[in-house]
């Protein structure tokens, strides 16, 4: 099952920035990279850093703990696939942002 989660206008962040976005038990960092948005677990799966305030070089956010860096994209470490933070795909539909997140069962 697949659930579409609503952001509300007031976290979704302008091109360049970010923001936190916090809903049940979950914490994730919001990015706009060039009017694209990339949805992220805020927790770094080293040692669970926050990667809002992380240093945003393009699409890759470097975690200010330990200076691992991750594929919005992707949520892939660079040059790796041993190592990976959850993302989850934006939909913008008639201007409301929605995050997808797939369950547990439903993810491949």
């Amino acid at each position: 099952m697949t659930r579409r989660v609503p952001v509300p206008a007031a976290k979704l962040p302008q091109a360049g920035g970010r923001a936190l976005f916090e809903f049940e038990n979950k914490s994730l960092a919001l990015f706009n990279v060039d009017g694209d948005v990339f949805a992220i677990d805020d927790s770094c799966p080293h040692q669970g850093a926050s990667l809002c305030g992380g240093r945003l070089d393009g699409k890759v956010i470097q975690c200010c703990a330990h200076g691992l860096r991750f594929d919005l994209r992707s949520g892939y470490l660079l040059n790796s696939t041993q190592l990976k933070v959850n993302n989850y795909p934006v939909e913008l539909v008639d201007g409301q942002a929605f995050i997808v997140i797939a369950s547990e069962e439903s993810a491949p």
